[in-house]
This record gives structure tokens, sequence and C-alpha cells, in this order.
């Protein structure tokens, strides 16, 4: 299998191990991206990986990539909850969309209990730490391998 996934990482993420890390934990973006390349060469596939406080940034990295990336991971951050921009990016995409949140967004204050991007996810990781992004990548090789 090749191909790559675009891990996308929107608002303060790159804070990780330093904003609050009673909820985040204290693993960096940088640890995040080393594991989503290590789960991604299990089968054989690359990352391509972005992070940007800047909603624009991202929605051009969506568009760049939206033929050409075999699937996306995409942890928005605060952009869940109220970004149409971005959703209506992701509508465009051609791989499965995984959508990440590293808390369980659930159990915290209740403007996290909507999500714009949830319709388009063809599957929702909450609440499973980082790991969360190894398991995301590791669906969408599962969704995206050739049929056997």
């Amino acid at each position: 299998m090749t191909g790559t996934i675009a891990v996308l990482n929107g608002p303060n993420l790159n804070l990780l191990g330093v904003r609050k890390p009673e909820v985040y934990g204290r693993d960096t973006l940088a640890d995040v991206e080393a594991l989503c390349a290590r789960e991604a060469e299990r089968f054989g596939l690359d990352v391509d990986c972005r992070q940007s406080n800047h909603e624009g940034v991202i929605i051009d990295a969506v568009h760049e990539l939206r033929s050409s990336a075999v699937g996306f991971v995409v942890n928005a951050g605060a952009w869940t909850h109220y970004s149409i921009g971005l959703r209506d990016a992701l509508e465009t995409i051609e791989g499965p969309l995984i959508e990440v949140h590293i808390s369980n967004v659930h159990a915290r204050e209740e403007f996290r209990h909507h999500s714009y991007l949830s319709p388009l996810a063809s599957g929702i990781i909450v609440g499973c730490g980082i790991q969360g992004y190894a398991f995301a990548v590791a669906r969408i090789a599962t969704l995206t391998a050739p049929a056997r």
C-alpha cells in the first residue's frame, strides 16, 4: 500500500504538553507527529502533518491535499465547534476523514459537545489521548486498503 495521510491540527495544539496537561497530557505535538509516522509506516503509508493557529492556513492545506491524500486525520481543536468554513473545505476531500479529540469533549463544557465536522467523518475518536491519532491512522489504512 502507498499513499499519504494528512494529519491536521488546529489552534493551540502546538502547545501540547504545556497547555492544560491535566486535560491533554504531557506529550507534545512532535510526539503526536512521530506516533502518526510510526503507525503509518506499519501500513506502508506516509503522513503529512500540519498545524496552524490560523484557520485559513488549515483550509488551504485541505484544498492542497484533498485529492492527493488517501485520508485525513483532523483535530480541529476549537474550530470543531464553530468553523463552517473548515467543514465546507473538508466536505471536498476524496478519502475518509477521522475526527480526533485528545480529551473526552462530551465530559467537558456544553459548547464542546457539538461538532460541525462529525457528520462528514468516517469515524470519531474521543478521549483516548494521543493514542487516538494512532487509532485514526490505522483506521484510514483499513478503510483505504485494496480489496483482498
